[in-house]
């Protein structure tokens, strides 16, 4: 008979504990969004939706009348959904691809090409890391007002939109543990330092950049305070906006938290999606152990 390892044992019941303690906020969205906003007083301590009823996402996707909406406890105001993750999308793509092009090219020119304060410019750089984000909120907003991008697009992603100190810190200390004898062997055959990084370094580099790009996406798909403050607009709002001016429409003297729960689940489903496509990538970088 096989002896039992106590300590294997209770390690997989702590980590089962840990997913379940993960878990368990998002199953209560989803039992709320199944939900009858009417009757979730009453069965506030069910595990199971309250009145199951698929009202709340038709509400979301605008497939219910006002009438329909009141009648579940919603709100009578409306969520113009796919407006607003349209709006999302282009926010956090814009954001994520220029971050990571322009972080790249910082962090190879830093990691690589040889220029006189090379190192203490890189260190005043990263010192910025310690700015908190609140202290460049009011010079950044003055500046968007002054150019007139209020309620626009570029408005939003422009003070976020070029290298930012994290993404040149992570990409540079890959960028030092490539061997550098492939880069040598680029140039002996004529490559010069943009040919060398585009067609060598970059390549070699999916992983990290990965990474770095699902990071920045999770961030300014989530931002929620500068989009508040230059992006209120109809045109421009973003779902993090959305959704708090949805929770504010209370009529009925409290939120529809069923249609703020399908909202969420909607707005999640995108990082989701992020996730499935390029997981395996950050779990190759996180192993990556020399050049392929």
């Amino acid at each position: 008979m096989a002896r039992v390892r106590w300590g294997r044992v209770a390690g997989w019941a702590v980590l089962v504990l840990v997913m379940l303690v993960t878990l368990f906020p998002f199953y209560w969205m989803l039992r709320t969004s199944f939900s009858n906003t009417r009757a979730l007083a009453a069965g506030a301590a069910d595990l199971l939706p309250v009145d199951f009823t698929l009202g709340a996402y038709r509400r979301v996707l605008g497939l219910s009348s006002t009438a329909e909406a009141v009648a579940e406890g919603g709100s009578s105001g409306t969520v113009n959904f796919w407006l607003y993750l349209r709006n999302s999308i282009v926010v956090a793509t814009i954001t994520t691809a220029g971050q990571v092009f322009f972080g790249a090219l910082a962090a190879y020119a830093f990691a690589r090409l040889r220029w006189p304060g090379r190192n203490a410019v890189f260190t005043l750089f990263v010192t910025a890391l310690m700015v908190p984000p609140i202290f460049t909120t009011l010079p950044n907003f003055v500046l968007i007002k002054e150019l007139g991008l209020l309620n626009t697009f570029l408005g939003i992603v422009l003070p976020h939109l070029l290298m930012t100190p994290f993404a040149v810190f992570f990409l540079r200390q890959f960028f030092l543990g490539i061997n550098a004898g492939v880069e040598e062997a680029a140039r002996i055959d004529g490559a010069g330092h943009v040919r060398t990084f585009f067609r060598i370094v970059l390549p070699m580099s999916r992983g990290p950049i990965a990474t770095l790009a699902i990071l920045t996406y999770i961030t300014s798909w989530n931002d929620y305070f500068w989009p508040l403050l230059v992006g209120k607009a109809e045109n421009v709002r973003v779902l993090t906006v959305a959704l708090g001016i949805f929770r504010s429409q209370t009529p009925q003297g409290s939120p529809d938290w069923a249609g703020l729960m399908a909202a969420t689940l909607f707005a999640a489903l995108p990082i989701m999606a992020l996730f499935a496509v390029l997981g395996r990538r950050v779990i190759d970088s996180i192993g990556y152990t020399g050049v392929k």
